[in-house]
């Protein structure tokens, strides 16, 4: 067979396999079906049936085939993190800026700082630490991915859950939308490459005035004109940031977080993160999926996701519950807020990918931290679900 052939199997395996297991398994309530996506990228990969049918593995996932979806997967993923940023609501966290900041500053502060304890403990083991990694930059990656909240994921499982319009729903946006902000923050702070600053410097000068330039713009021509500048705008921030050593995707947060929600229809946005989700962000989850590995041994990866897993569920909880306390919120919504914030799937997997990418961790370590986004987000409905039953 020749590569073309090969590849559209690929896909043909890539589109089928987790569809099947949703809908044939009614697994919607536990794993919705990007959950589903993503586990079925780990077992497709090399550490699993890789591992059991490696002839299948070396002819289906060649190196060509491989190169081909990495691409899909690359724009993929930046334009689903351009609408992530599009979609912060700043406006209303700084008109609610005492209850959203005490809130998302715990929301994050308090899991990031027991993810930090956690991989404190893992550079006493072989195996976890990236090549190019400080061990600073090695436990703020890891704690910063144990208090990670997946802004778009938790927007499409409340949704389900009916509470997306709700005063409690967009209070839970407000929150999660601040922590995004300090994800990316966070993850500057990591990249930051001391051979490079000068590019990262000129870098942050040039869109700064690029920034004023391009919304000048967009205030001034047409709806249907500004989804075709945004892309424009997307990849050349993408590759400005690449460039600058922060990492495209840093580039297309940046694209997306300096627009403005009202410039687009809130019901065609919907429909553009819906489709990205449903035509092309399947083959990111395979290729994520492809970059697993059990090298440590199996056991080992999977004890270091329990713990990883106990640090984020323990620490957002106990931050969420401390905020509560502060505000004084009705009995139950810290609870609830509490568990829809463990979201990490989609958001934390990026982010994790581009610290494998800067060799900060392992390819075993982000193995953890994958299964660890799994388990998580698998868990918010489940938990959430009755406790809104019994608020009411």
């Amino acid at each position: 067979m020749n590569t073309t052939e090969i590849f559209l199997i690929a896909m043909l395996i890539i589109y089928s396999v987790p569809y099947l297991i949703w809908r044939l398994g009614r697994t919607d309530y536990y794993a919705p079906l990007v959950v589903v996506q993503i586990i079925a990228g780990i077992l497709l990969g090399p550490g699993i049936l890789g591992a059991m049918y490696p002839q299948y593995y070396q002819f289906v996932f060649n190196p060509q085939v491989i190169q081909s979806l990495n691409g899909i997967a690359w724009w993929a993923v930046m334009l689903f993190v351009m609408i992530a940023g599009i979609e912060l609501d700043l406006k209303q966290a700084w008109a609610n800026r005492r209850e959203s900041g005490i809130t998302a500053g715990f929301a994050l502060g308090v899991p990031m700082v027991f993810g930090c304890v956690a991989a404190l403990g893992m550079l006493y083991f072989d195996g976890w630490v990236g090549a190019a990694a400080r061990p600073w930059q090695f436990v703020l990656g890891i704690g910063m991915a144990c208090a990670v909240t997946a802004l778009p994921i938790l927007i499409l499982l409340m949704e389900k859950l009916e509470i997306l319009r709700t005063p409690l729903g967009q209070r839970i946006l407000r929150y999660a939308s601040l922590d995004d902000i300090a994800i990316w923050g966070v993850l500057a702070i990591i990249l930051l490459d001391w051979t490079r600053v000068g590019r990262q410097v000129t870098f942050l000068f040039v869109f700064g005035g690029a920034t004023v330039a391009f919304r000048y713009l967009m205030v001034r021509i047409a709806e249907r004109d500004r989804w075709y500048a945004s892309l424009i705008w997307l990849a050349a921030c993408s590759f400005a940031a690449d460039w600058a050593g922060l990492h495209f995707m840093v580039g297309a947060f940046l694209a997306g977080a300096v627009m403005d929600a009202d410039w687009f229809s809130q019901q065609q946005m919907d429909l553009l993160r819906h489709h990205v989700l449903m035509v092309i962000m399947p083959v990111f989850f395979l290729s994520t999926g492809l970059r697993t590995n059990w090298n440590v041994g199996g056991v080992m990866v999977f004890a270091a996701a329990v713990v990883l897993l106990a640090a984020s569920v323990s620490g957002k909880l106990v931050g969420i519950h401390l905020a509560g306390k502060i505000l004084k919120w009705g009995k139950g919504e810290a609870s609830i807020i509490g568990w829809l914030l463990q979201t990490k799937a989609l958001i934390m997997i990026i982010f994790v990918n581009i610290l494998l990418d800067k060799n900060v961790i392992t390819s075993e370590t982000f193995t953890a931290l994958l299964l660890m986004a799994v388990l998580s987000t698998m868990l918010t409905v489940p938990m959430a679900a009755p406790k809104l039953k019994r608020l009411g």
